[in-house]
């Protein structure tokens, strides 16, 4: 039972624990779990010698100051709460060790099944762990809440904890994740965030990039209404096979405008929005990147907003959201805002963040998180032809927090749009199935 237990345990931490991340198991009660990172920059704590076994591979700690030096990405407590005698002292110990980078895993068990549990334990199919505390998903939180801890997601797994040849894979991979099941798991696994000051950092610069097809009507009025947000934003038009004369009028543009702002125009090389927002973000040199719509249906005015979203750290991934103020009357044709809001329930039910609105070109990040977006990248493929959805999966499986920040969305004054309702549509739905499978029904 062990052995099967803890193999699932680590699946689904592999989901945003991956290999190139640095990983500090505190205080395990055994090694069940640590000794399946091997091959990760793994560690354990121990404020005190404990007889456990781990692989030589693995670090092994004594003190806060060792881990802070080692530097975690991912510091895990797998039932930690259960039996910690101060659980606010040891989670803000582990707040004045953490950078911003540093995400807290945690694994604690759903009070539903502690006779199952204790049962268990007294027929030694599992090791004897002193458990004391019971803990609601509410105490969960506000222990985070009040240690200066954010979380980020929340995950339910796990209803067949032993292995049954082909029922334990079928029940814990797609029955467990539905929304009247995963209230019966056993597991639950929680990611938070530091929340850390930025006030000693020096003020940063975006860098915009906007993905330009048959826009010329555009160009002039978006550049002009670029607001001024860091001491040395730039905007990076990248220009994508246009029909018309946008290339020739971005060429123009950016020599007029030469003394207001620092422009970049550059041809896409390759076909699609994604691959044209690529190609920006390899030429961004600050360290705030930007998308934003060339048809001006978000007013580039609001970036203002995501820049000080993103400042002040009130989240890792700012998305905009068309949903939540009234829109002009022509912004959004009846079935685009159907299919919006079905999008927006189903990713927020497979990413376990929430979504008002997935399709929105607006998107702000850092550079550092889109690096490591970029990174992980294989684990879902290249697979995104708009590059909002490599974002959306990318920041949501790393652990990163996404924040829902709404703009008025307008009509188009020129042009038409480069979406197909309906062909688009059917790929966001086989996107949404491919993620569905990497991220909720593992």
């Amino acid at each position: 039972m062990k052995s099967y237990f803890y193999k699932l345990l680590h699946d689904y931490l592999s989901l945003f624990i991956r290999p190139s991340f640095s990983i500090t198991e505190i205080s395990p009660q055994h090694d069940g779990l640590i000794s399946l990172f091997r091959n990760y920059r793994a560690s354990v704590y121990y404020p005190e010698s404990k007889d456990i076994r781990i692989p030589e591979s693995v670090s092994r700690f004594s003190s806060f100051d060792d881990i802070r030096d080692f530097n975690p990405d991912i510091m895990l407590l797998n039932g930690n709460l259960h039996y910690e005698p101060d659980i606010l002292s040891m989670l803000r110990s582990l707040h004045e060790i953490c950078r911003h980078k540093t995400r807290l895993a945690i694994i604690y068990y759903s009070s539903l099944w502690r006779p199952l549990i204790r049962i268990a334990t007294a027929l030694h199919l599992r090791s004897r762990t002193p458990e004391q505390n019971w803990l609601s998903h509410e105490d969960v939180d506000n222990f985070l809440y009040l240690a200066g801890f954010e979380k980020v997601r929340k995950e339910f797994h796990v209803l067949c904890p032993v292995y049954i040849p082909l029922v334990s894979a079928a029940v814990n991979r797609y029955i467990a994740p539905l929304p009247f099941f995963r209230h019966l798991t056993m597991v639950n696994i929680l990611v938070a965030r530091p929340l850390l000051s930025n006030k000693s950092a020096p003020i940063p610069s975006m860098s915009v990039i906007v993905a330009a097809r048959n826009e010329a009507g555009t160009i002039e009025e978006l550049i002009k209404r670029i607001p001024r947000m860091g001491p040395d934003d730039e905007l990076i038009i990248v220009e994508g096979h246009s029909t018309d004369n946008t290339w020739e009028k971005i060429r123009e543009m950016t020599i007029k405008y030469s003394n207001a702002m620092n422009i970049i125009s550059v041809k896409q090389d390759g076909k699609g929005k994604g691959d044209a927002v690529r190609k920006g973000f390899g030429l961004a040199k600050n360290e705030l990147l930007a998308i934003l719509d060339a048809d001006l249906s978000v007013a580039p005015e609001d970036l203002l907003e995501f820049y000080r979203a993103i400042v002040d750290n009130k989240g890792e991934f700012i998305n905009g959201s068309r949903l939540v103020y009234p829109m002009d009357a022509k912004a959004m044709r009846f079935f685009n805002m159907i299919g919006n809001k079905f999008f927006a329930g189903a990713f927020s039910f497979v990413t376990d963040q929430r979504f008002k609105d997935t399709l929105c070109g607006t998107k702000v990040l850092t550079r550092g998180n889109y690096a490591k977006i970029a990174a992980a990248r294989s684990y879902f493929g290249d697979f995104d032809p708009f590059g909002d959805f490599d974002l959306i999966f990318g920041a949501s499986s790393l652990g990163m927090k996404i924040v829902d920040l709404p703009v008025h969305y307008h009509e188009r004054t020129y042009g038409t749009t480069n979406i197909s309702r309906w062909k688009h549509g059917i790929l966001l739905l086989r996107m949404l199935i491919f993620a569905a499978r990497k991220m909720k029904f593992v």
